[in-house]
């Protein structure tokens, strides 16, 4: 049970020095034990890639301001009201973990809702082309199936099979996939059926060199590894709270490149950057307060040392999986291409939902099943909570049941 005092509740919403949440706890992902998580009882989490747990001090920030909040709803949530300008703050400290001006972001319910809010702020017409991937997430590629629909853009695809790792012909794919009616380039930074880190410097480059606008989908890539969105040169990123970040879930949100402001122009930004505004309305405001939270744990913490647990995890199932004959592990090897994401095919007699219901119903383990449109497997990935046991508990259980 969540205890927030009323001491707690009008202390403020201000971030104190040395805490890791808007006057919440002061634990961190460093410090942070069992308990900071709220897992049932024996539950073996390995699917932060679908939806990342809320830990404890990330929950406490969001109730606390929720409570404040409600203490006084109008002076509260508008203008210069201690809860809006708690989300300022917030959306500071994403700003700090990417690398980019706090006025470049939009927070949005989720990575989704953002990209389907940069994709309507270009003026794309009937004839003009979005060249993305086959390996994209729907939320990636909705709002531009959307525009096809409705407005007669075209959408050119390019492949990525699941055991490709190179990444220099991926590249290559991409530029020969160019047109001259190409007005988008719509890709994923860490591809979310196998994990693979894309070249998104050399794609946001290749762009550039063309006048092409570079929109990238960092869902699985934001908590999970370092991101620097200046160092990337994309003209937008998007990204979500709830998965890597263990924000609160209905959280996302857009970095749009100054450069770019006039090319990407969204009706929520008319009238201003702030969460709550005259094009916005009124959001989730202790949800936005709660991301905050957690982006400043994970940037106190040091994303180079989350990503070096997270990685070592990963590797470590990355191992045990490969010593079970009768699957096949499409990610790639140890490397610089590799993330925290690791999947495997199964033969085709074993059903990667019914594998996904024996690992939860007999062993408390959960992990994610694979898109069939993809491959028949599942997919593992760690974060900073789990243990080396964990994993390997994991891998014994998936050894037993695929013999």
């Amino acid at each position: 049970m969540i205890r927030v005092t009323r001491r707690e509740i009008i202390t403020g919403l201000g971030f104190a020095a040395g805490a890791t949440a808007l006057g919440g706890s002061s634990a961190s992902p460093a410090a942070a034990g069992p308990s900071e998580y709220m897992f049932a009882a024996g539950l073996n989490y390995l699917n932060t890639a679908a939806l990342g747990p809320t830990p404890r001090y990330v929950l406490d920030a969001t109730l606390k301001a929720w409570y404040e909040l409600e203490s006084n709803p109008v002076m509260m949530a508008y203008g210069d009201g201690a809860v809006h300008k708690a989300t300022d703050t917030a959306r500071a400290e994403l700003a700090l973990l990417l690398g980019c001006a706090a006025d470049e972001l939009l927070i949005t319910r989720s990575a989704t809702s953002a990209m389907t809010t940069v994709a309507f702020g270009i003026d794309l017409a009937r004839g003009d082309r979005v060249l993305t991937t086959d390996v994209e997430h729907e939320g990636g590629t909705a709002a531009w199936k959307y525009l096809k629909k409705h407005r007669g853009i075209e959408i050119d695809v390019v492949s990525i099979p699941p055991n490709d790792h190179d990444v220099t012909r991926i590249l290559a794919r991409i530029e020969q996939a160019l047109t001259k009616q190409t007005r988008v380039i719509s890709v994923s930074h860490v591809i979310s059926s196998t994990g693979l880190r894309m070249p998104i410097a050399k794609i946001a480059a290749v762009a550039k060199d063309r006048g092409i606008l570079c929109v990238v989908d960092g869902a699985q890539a934001v908590g999970c590894i370092d991101v620097d969105v200046r160092s990337l040169g994309c003209h937008a990123y998007i990204g979500t709270g709830h998965k890597w970040l263990m924000g609160p879930k209905g959280t996302g949100f857009a970095f749009i490149n100054k450069d770019a402001a006039e090319l990407i122009r969204p009706v929520e930004r008319d009238e201003g950057v702030r969460f709550v505004n005259g094009s916005t309305g009124v959001g989730s405001l202790p949800l936005v307060v709660g991301l905050g939270a957690a982006a400043q744990a994970l940037r106190k913490q040091g994303m180079a040392e989350v990503e070096r647990r997270t990685l070592s995890l990963r590797n470590r199932a990355f191992a045990g999986l490969k010593t079970i004959p009768k699957i096949e592990v499409v990610s790639a090897p140890p490397g610089p291409l590799a993330t925290a994401l690791v999947s495997f095919k199964l033969p085709d007699n074993i059903d990667s939902r019914a594998l996904r219901d024996e690992l939860l119903n007999n062993y408390k383990i959960v992990v994610k099943v694979g898109e069939k449109r993809w491959f028949n497997g599942n997919r593992i990935s760690p974060h900073i909570f789990n243990t080396e046991v964990e994993v390997d508990a994991a891998v014994k259980a998936i050894r037993t049941l695929v013999a």
